[in-house]
């Protein structure tokens, strides 16, 4: 029997019961459309993260504070980072652009009749524009020599500036932080959400003044003004690999550590982090591929099922083919052939369907989701394997049919 003439018969028995040949096809559909959408979330969540990430700004090393109990022997010249650590940083580590520290506080911001209660207050260093990619859009950042000198100004960001000031020239006014007065000499350009943090939402001044006016320390003319995290912008041209081993044995010398001693901080690079969410995230899409696959396996099941009462149905059919010269294995093709159409109509449908829901949970949820062409072909396949794998054994059994039993079969 020709492979053609096998398509022919198989599409005439499928079309003989459309009702019953879509619902043997419904596992199938299920399964591949579900492969589709569960690994496109998956993918989306961490295309999501990812871009959060790189969004921090390009080539950061992040050094973070591991604060320790104290104890007897516990010297008051470690725990953590200080202030005076970044700037070390910045004056003896080759292959560095630009160090970065944060300190935030949450304040009450006024600026005439107008109160916005609770604003995130940053204090940061002159390099926050390059290290976070931030553009002004009016006015300018302040300068490293303002910090030094403790200058009591502020930066806005985009929405602040609007709910303050509406249309009017926020440049050179002055707004009260608290109990403090500022002066604007600033405004960013809308730079929306980043993770969490609503960057157009919070205001900036120097860390110094934070350090100074809305988180002193009685224990910093001592221990210095700690900060929980340092960002550090790295040279292109640099090694990255170099820059981070230069910072651990500065902070290991600084911070009176030996070799064989625990380090009260970590380094990491965007590098690190990405990979280790990208393994995480890997292993998730997996498991979520497997449950999906499950579906597969039941849509096979349901073939397997249906081609077994086919055969029954048609065994006097089988046997009339037989009486006429078709030869087993023309018997068994032809069943493995309607099997294997089965599950290959029920993929295509599944792979509409399931790219389908994937944009439509992405535009009904928010959530971004990111098609990949792998779990496609990856869920076709599958399909049309379960279809050969189940519909062997009923085209076999068909196969093996004794032409006069079913003959008389009625």
């Amino acid at each position: 029997m020709k492979l053609s003439e096998a398509f022919r018969i198989a599409g005439e028995a499928i079309l003989k019961n459309k009702i019953r040949s879509f619902l043997t096809m419904l596992g199938i559909i299920i399964g591949v459309a579900a492969v589709i959408i569960m690994v496109g979330i998956s993918a989306g969540t961490e295309a999501t993260i990812s871009d959060q990430i790189t969004s921090l700004g390009s080539n950061l090393v992040f050094v973070q504070g591991a604060f320790s109990r104290g104890g007897p022997n516990q010297r008051p010249d470690t725990g953590g980072l200080t202030f005076d650590d970044a700037t070390a940083i910045q004056n003896s580590v080759s292959g560095v652009v630009s160090v970065v520290v944060e300190q935030a506080s949450s304040e009450n911001v006024i600026f005439g009749d107008t109160t916005l209660q609770s604003v995130e207050l940053l204090g940061t260093t002159a390099g926050f524009t390059s290290v976070r990619d931030m553009k002004i859009t009016d006015g300018r950042f302040f300068t490293q020599a303002e910090i030094d000198r403790k200058q009591k100004v502020i930066v806005l960001g985009s929405s602040l500036a609007t709910s303050l000031f509406g249309n009017s020239e926020p440049v050179g006014q002055y707004v009260t932080v608290g109990t403090t007065k500022l002066v604007v000499i600033g405004v960013f350009a809308k730079k929306g959400l980043v993770g969490n943090t609503d960057f157009d939402a919070r205001v900036y001044t120097p860390i110094t003044v934070v350090f100074q006016k809305f988180t002193p320390s009685q224990f910093a003319r001592f221990l210095g003004n700690r900060v929980r995290l340092i960002y550090v912008k790295v040279d292109p041209k640099a090694t990255l690999t170099d820059v981070t081993t230069q910072i651990n044995l500065l902070l290991l010398r600084r911070h009176k550590i030996s070799s064989t001693g625990t380090a009260d901080f970590t380094i990491t690079t965007q590098q690190d982090i990405i990979q280790t969410q990208e393994s995480t995230t890997a292993a998730f899409r997996s498991l979520l591929a497997w449950v999906a696959g499950v579906s597969l396996i039941v849509g096979g099941i349901g073939i397997m099922n249906i081609m077994l009462v086919s055969v029954t149905e048609r065994t006097r059919e089988i046997g009339i083919r037989q009486a006429v010269g078709a030869t087993p294995a023309d018997i068994r093709l032809q069943f493995l052939t309607e099997a294997l159409m089965l599950s290959i109509v029920g993929g295509l449908i599944g792979m509409v369907v399931g790219i389908g829901g994937a944009y439509l949970f992405g535009a009904l949820s928010g959530m971004r989701t990111v098609i990949q062409i792998q779990s496609i072909l990856l869920a076709f396949g599958s399909a049309a394997i379960v279809g050969a794998f189940f519909g062997y054994y009923p085209a076999n059994q068909a196969a093996l049919l004794d032409p006069i039993e079913a003959l008389r079969y009625e």
